[in-house]
């Protein structure tokens, strides 16, 4: 939104600097706030400069025994795992295993287009396989089950093609399920063991392993979703996504392994430089993802209310990862309050103060506001107790109480008091605030 996008340029433009210590008692406060609220279950590591300077952790790996999550303690981390399985391919390559330019049809004929399909396309997400994933009843229908490679690749090959080789990108898990059984031909072993090998063992990432069934007394941590109460969720069987999502591991495992490929101390630099080439959004096994002027490069992971994060900043050598067994808050929010506090930027401690307004309270408040100093006008209205704010030509945001005459915006971190004996709105976001006047 137009007013929303404003505010953040102009906060942006006010605090770029280079990073300094971060404050380690603010990101506790705010992290303590989530878990006392329950809003994020889980577990957190920065890196900085080959440093691991800052680690926490909330919630429970098991609520049923009171379990609490550690250092050590290891989460699924979904499609993370993609990158895991792509390093593993490059290193194929650099052995002489694989080319990007081979194409699929010697290991899979009953694939759709698999003579014009490449190792290239389905590290880069250009293959054309249908993802599926996305065939959600059916899958929902197996994917705690255990499955043979033949009984997936019967799955996948069902699914078809939804377009030609190389024509364009899309997402799909399929091509990292392949991936994993390329891997296990041509080195003949595990994939669990191909990872061991190749990467985790050599770079001492001792809390990272090919996923199995979650055992808490191997120090793994159960996933919940929230509905009044923690509720535990089923496990995908390990078998069902391969390296596509089937790895284990902690944030301080997942920084390691970020500073390790980015410094190319498991692959050359020319292929860690083709893993981050980006080509209709997506790189091979990893995603460019802009903060400011900042750049990084990383992966998302969600699997059976697994939620995972790593990033890293290669003109800076600093990283993050963030794990989480369960949550009521926005994932994407956590990450940039991580990244305010890295590069000494502004953030909030958020509130979870609960108002319930009146509908004739709420009249107060209604009509349009500006400034001088402002960029654009807001309206305020409402729909019985439904206060609503908007800027001209952008759609109507709701708002919710905080307490009386105080409202938020939480997406955008934005904060609104009204001010109604000045006939005022005091509107804050970033630290910045502006006063605006009723007309």
């Amino acid at each position: 939104m137009k007013f929303i996008q404003i505010l953040l340029i102009t906060i942006a433009a006010a605090q770029l600097g280079y990073p300094q210590n971060i404050d380690t008692n603010k990101l506790d406060e705010y992290f303590n706030t989530l878990d006392s609220h329950d809003q994020f279950m889980g577990s957190i590591a920065i890196l900085k400069e080959g440093e691991i300077i800052y680690n926490k952790q909330t919630g429970f790996c098991d609520i049923d025994t009171d379990q609490k999550p550690n250092e050590n303690s290891k989460y699924q981390i979904g499609s993370i795992s993609k990158t895991f399985t792509a390093v593993l391919v490059f290193k194929a390559i650099e052995e002489g295993k694989l080319s990007l330019s081979q194409t699929i049809d010697t290991f899979f004929p009953t694939i759709e287009n698999a003579g014009k399909i490449t190792i290239s396309h389905l590290l880069s997400h250009r293959s054309g396989i249908h993802n599926y994933t996305d065939n959600k009843k059916e899958y929902l229908s197996y994917h705690t089950d255990p499955k043979t490679e033949k009984e997936m690749v019967e799955i996948i090959a069902g699914g078809g093609s939804d377009f030609e080789p190389d024509s364009k990108a899309a997402y799909s898990n399929s091509n990292y399920v392949l991936l994993s059984y390329i891997l296990e031909k041509i080195y003949e072993k595990p994939f669990a063991k191909i990872l061991e090998d190749e990467i985790t063992s050599p770079l001492k990432l001792k809390n990272t392993h090919f996923g199995g069934k979650i055992k808490v007394e191997n120090n793994e941590c159960y996933a919940y979703s929230l509905d009044r109460n923690w509720n535990k969720m089923d496990e995908t069987d390990s078998s069902i996504d391969m390296g596509a999502g089937g790895i284990v591991s902690t944030p301080t495992d997942l920084v390691r392994f970020a500073e390790a490929l980015f410094t190319n101390k498991i692959i050359s630099a020319e292929n860690v430089e083709m893993m981050k080439t980006i080509q209709d959004k997506f790189g091979m096994g990893l995603f460019e993802i802009q903060y400011y002027d900042k750049v990084s490069f990383g992966h998302n992971g969600e699997i059976d209310g697994f939620i995972s994060v790593f990033r890293y900043f290669p003109d800076e050598n600093y990283a993050f990862a963030i794990t989480s067994n369960g949550g009521n808050y926005s994932m994407n929010s956590v990450a940039v309050t991580i990244v305010n506090s890295l590069f000494n930027k502004h953030y909030d401690i958020p509130e979870f103060r609960t108002y319930e307004p009146k509908s004739k309270e709420l009249k107060q408040y209604l009509g349009q506001y500006s400034s001088e100093t402002f960029p654009v006008q807001l309206t305020v209205t409402k729909s019985g107790k439904q206060l609503f704010i908007q800027a001209t030509g952008d759609s109507k945001m709701s708002l919710q109480a905080t307490a009386k005459g105080e409202f938020k915006y939480e997406p955008a971190g934005i904060s609104i008091e009204f001010m109604t004996e000045k006939q005022q709105m005091k509107i804050t976001q970033g630290g910045k605030t502006n006063i605006l006047n009723k007309e």
